[in-house]
């Protein structure tokens, strides 16, 4: 008989469908926020009127702009941010903009709660990943201030309670967590993501596409999330095609951001990732490569390697990719090449020598220790890196 406990989120809501202008006026006032600090992609800032938008709407409740975080969320912009957001005495953070500007808010807010104001500070919230999997995780103070996002990729970040922070010091992409760093609200208006590059909203919609895979192939799925997975991937097929035919389909669109908000629920209920995950980790923190294209590249391999462990949870995603006769990871290949995405690590700038580097670290990725067929040294990711090359 299965047993398990299902959590729900700390999230109030969620707006689909609904314009950018309409949903954002409701949630403002709905929280009754008047010092709203914005954080947002600089090119949506620099290149089109979404920011101009979000100004209007605020109006003399804009508390400030930030459209100056970095990839991977690097732990000097996320300072920067938080101390310009206490000095603005902000009582809501919001987000327009992809991954890296959600983590940059969730990080925000715990630097708020934790009187963070310098980059070495964050030292003492990180968590640490032993390299025999075990990872030890600091008791925090909750976010003094919390978010309500605005996704324009299909990451899915923004319903998690987790963020990736980069240590530009030493070069790594770091875990922290706290359950409300989790937005209060998200709104997902496809006409929004109509400004994100192509290569950038297709890859994150593989990487919504490896959220889903692994936690159906996970050595501790739930039947709520194995529901989740599979829609999430009946949607995520056929809308990231059809974006990819016809940009303007906004239905295509929204039926992408509801695949990659699907695909994240085993994460809110503590289903474990595997190597495709923890291994993208470090290709981006160390290798500088965007995490859709992580999931591009690496989870075939991964699938492929773990295949003989569960070739039946692999026929589930064969299914809900629409080719139940076809291999998981020769399906899930097969979507990503007709995308026109990159399929190896030396196309998206990993150089030969960094694998060493790469296989070491990932062994002090959580996920890589969860990975249903067993990882047991550098020596087996490097295999995969390999394979990947």
């Amino acid at each position: 008989m299965i047993r398990g406990i299902h959590r729900y989120p700390p999230m109030e809501r969620v707006t689909y469908g609904i314009p950018l202008a309409e949903a954002l006026a409701e949630e403002v006032n709905r929280l009754n926020a008047r010092a709203v600090y914005v954080m947002a992609s600089g090119t949506l800032n620099r290149e089109t009127d979404v920011i101009d938008t979000v100004r209007r709407v605020l109006g003399n409740r804009l508390a400030g702009v930030c459209a100056q975080i970095g990839s991977h969320t690097p732990r000097v912009d996320v300072v920067a941010a938080a101390n310009e957001a206490r000095a603005a005495k902000a009582d809501l953070l919001l987000t327009v903009g992809g991954g890296s500007v959600t983590d940059a808010a969730k990080m925000v807010g715990l630097c708020l709660g934790n009187d963070i104001s310098a980059p070495e500070q964050l030292d003492t919230l990180r968590a640490i990943v032993r390299p025999d999997g075990k990872t030890e995780r600091p008791v925090t103070k909750p976010p003094a201030v919390r978010s309500v996002d605005v996704p324009t990729t299909l990451s899915a970040g923004e319903f998690t309670g987790f963020a990736g922070c980069t240590d530009t010091v030493r070069n790594v992409k770091e875990s922290f967590s706290h359950p409300l760093m989790m937005p209060k609200a998200v709104i997902l208006d496809p006409a929004v993501t109509v400004h994100t590059p192509e290569w950038l909203f297709l890859s994150t919609g593989i990487r919504a596409v490896d959220h889903a895979v692994e936690d159906l192939c996970s050595i501790n799925p739930t039947p709520f999330s194995d529901g989740m997975s599979m829609q999430a991937l009946r949607l995520l097929s056929a809308g990231l095609p059809a974006v990819k035919a016809n940009a303007g389909d906004l239905e295509a669109r929204l039926n992408c951001q509801l695949g990659a908000w699907m695909s994240i629920m085993g994460s809110q209920n503590g289903v474990n990732k595997g190597a495709s995950h923890g291994i993208g980790h470090v290709l981006g923190g160390t290798a500088h490569v965007p995490h859709g294209y992580t999931s591009c590249i690496m989870l075939p391999h991964v699938l492929r390697f773990n295949e003989p462990v569960n070739p039946e949870r692999q026929k589930w995603v064969s299914e809900a990719l629409g080719q139940p006769n076809q291999p998981a990871a020769d399906a899930v290949a097969a979507l990503i090449a007709s995308l026109g995405l990159p399929a190896r690590l030396r196309d998206v700038g990993v150089k030969a020598e960094q694998l060493d580097e790469i296989a070491v670290e990932s062994m002090h990725d959580r996920w890589v220790h969860t990975n249903p067929r067993k990882i047991d040294g550098p020596a087996a990711v490097r295999a995969l890196l390999d394979a990947a090359w």
